[in-house]
């Protein structure tokens, strides 16, 4: 039963209101004057308060920052007879909830208090209701999607349901298991998505095939077209951001941008950075990069960074296409550097701008290897909540607005997004396999799961052979690779880690967004 304090120096004229309260289940409490008010705030816990602004002794300001003293979470609804915008602005500077004037009406007295005890309780019932309603439309979509636009839509779907679920508490959700729910219908979408891509993936890269916007593709359809508008662009490139991320930090860079077009593209495989993104910035795939450039290309094995070439790869790309532009390259690894990038853009002309943010990626590093990181983005709505945190309190927040300030149309994307691994299946393979735990690259791979994906000869998609008889294995859904000796501590070590080189929905389908500075 909700707890309410009234308060008002005419609390005998106002018992009509309280036995109307009454008779919907509201626990009532009154008092006439502020001092008895404090009293009973001293020593009782409320849901909500109603104020009367005008009192003799304390006035009803007075009351307010009192309560708000003793209990700043409560709820605080001023009543109050006069209109005066400076009474207004006093108590809203006090942080009340609301305001009603009087006369007031018991319709008006309950919406309060549906607006602000039973709010949450009210979106609770209706998102799970509406989620009911379309779960069997999504499950018949992934049942028959047979195209990559129709994976786009379902996992804009399954990402905007994780994130209005992610809104309802456990206990809450947990009469009508919602939250297991949405995570069984994403393993059935991954599972499906995983033999879609098992059928369709090598026919992409036949000669004159039609396929989905790739990696390889993100230059020349996104960014050219710009630069040919005579437009000034910022290439953002995110490194590990998924989709519900995207959706995430979206209402934080409205401030500033408005959504010009809003696209998902596909990641090539493996969905890593030294394919993907190195993909991203030559036009090229990889087997293209080695074969073309192989003084750019760094393979599996070797101990250089496997994206250090990547100012070097764009400016291939620029003269294999003949542009003339000149452009800046940042990569971003510390928020120090990042405030240079701030201040160079101050004075930047180049018409091309490429800056490359790691924060993602060391995040879901630093959770696989840090124990309270792993207690800090325990589910995937805490790894989204610890990106929202970063982005608000980042430089790259500022980033974003300053370039918005001086003009700069804004391409937001990423390589590759990740997935939360949860099993754990066992593969033999030579000493020098790659280390990656959702794809391998090597000789005489060896798996007796059949939910992996196998390429046995890798030219045929884009990828480089490290050896005449290498071929490459890829994970699907949320499993990852061990190996036989001590598996069942490595089993153990990356469970419930977020990881990315597999195949998966949230690894593949991913952001490609452009937007154009809001008028000042």
């Amino acid at each position: 039963m909700s707890q309410i304090l009234w308060v008002d120096d005419e609390i005998d004229l106002l018992q009509p209101y309280i036995i109307y309260l009454k008779g919907k289940n509201y626990d009532v409490e009154t008092a006439s004057n502020g001092e008895d008010a404090i009293g009973l705030v001293e020593n009782r816990q409320f849901d909500i308060v109603f104020l009367d602004e005008n009192m003799p002794g304390i006035s009803g300001l007075e009351t307010l920052q009192e309560i708000k003293r003793l209990h700043p979470e409560v709820p605080v609804v001023m009543i109050t007879k006069s209109e005066e915008e400076h009474i207004m602005e006093q108590a809203i500077g006090e942080k009340i909830a609301d305001y009603l004037i009087k006369p007031v009406n018991p319709s008006q007295i309950l919406l309060c208090l549906k607006k602000h005890i039973h709010q949450q309780e009210i979106v609770t019932e209706q998102v799970q209701q509406n989620y009911r309603q379309e779960w069997s439309d999504i499950t018949y979509l992934i049942d028959t999607a047979s195209t990559i636009e129709e994976w786009q839509a379902i996992e804009r779907l399954l990402s905007k349901w994780d994130l209005e679920l992610a809104g309802i508490e456990p206990e809450q959700a947990g009469h009508s298991g919602m939250h297991s729910l949405i995570d069984d219908q994403r393993t059935q979408a991954n599972a499906a998505f995983a033999k879609w891509i098992a059928k369709n993936y090598e026919t992409w890269f036949a000669p004159s095939a039609s396929r989905p916007i790739l990696s390889q593709d993100v230059m020349k359809h996104a960014v050219f077209p710009l630069l040919d508008k005579g437009e000034k662009v910022l290439l953002c490139v995110i490194d590990n951001f998924r989709y519900d991320q995207w959706k995430t930090i979206q209402p934080l860079i409205s401030e500033f941008y408005s959504i010009r077009t809003e696209e998902q593209y596909t990641s090539i495989l493996p969905t890593a950075t030294q394919y993907a993104r190195n993909a991203i910035f030559s036009g090229l795939l990889p087997l293209q990069i080695q074969e073309m450039y192989p003084q750019y290309w760094v393979e599996e094995g070797d101990e250089e960074s496997k994206n250090q070439y990547e100012r070097e790869l764009v400016q291939t790309l620029l003269d294999r296409y003949r542009r003339r532009e000149s452009f800046n390259y940042w990569k971003v690894n510390e928020s120090d550097f990042c405030e240079r990038v701030i201040q160079q853009l101050k004075s930047v002309q180049t018409p091309l701008n490429i800056v490359v943010l790691n924060f993602i990626d060391m995040l879901s590093h630093s959770r696989t290897e840090s124990k309270i990181m792993r207690e800090l983005a325990n589910d995937e709505a805490a790894y989204r909540s610890l990106t929202l945190s970063w982005f608000r309190h980042s430089p790259t927040y500022e980033l974003l607005r300053r370039a918005a300030e001086r003009g700069f149309t804004l391409v937001l994307t990423t390589d590759h997004g990740t997935t939360r691994v949860k099993n754990a299946v066992q593969i033999v393979a030579d000493k020098n396999t790659n280390t990656n735990i959702r794809y391998k690259v090597g000789k005489a791979l060896n798996c007796a799961s059949k939910n992996v994906m196998t390429i046995e000869q890798p030219k045929r998609i884009g990828l480089p052979c490290p050896n005449v008889s290498s071929s490459y294995m890829f994970c699907t859904g949320s499993d990852f690779f061990a190996y036989p000796n001590q598996f069942n501590y490595y089993a153990q070590y990356f469970r419930n880690t977020f990881q990315h080189g597999g195949i998966s929905l949230e690894e593949m389908i991913i952001p490609l967004v452009t937007m154009v500075p809001k008028a000042r």
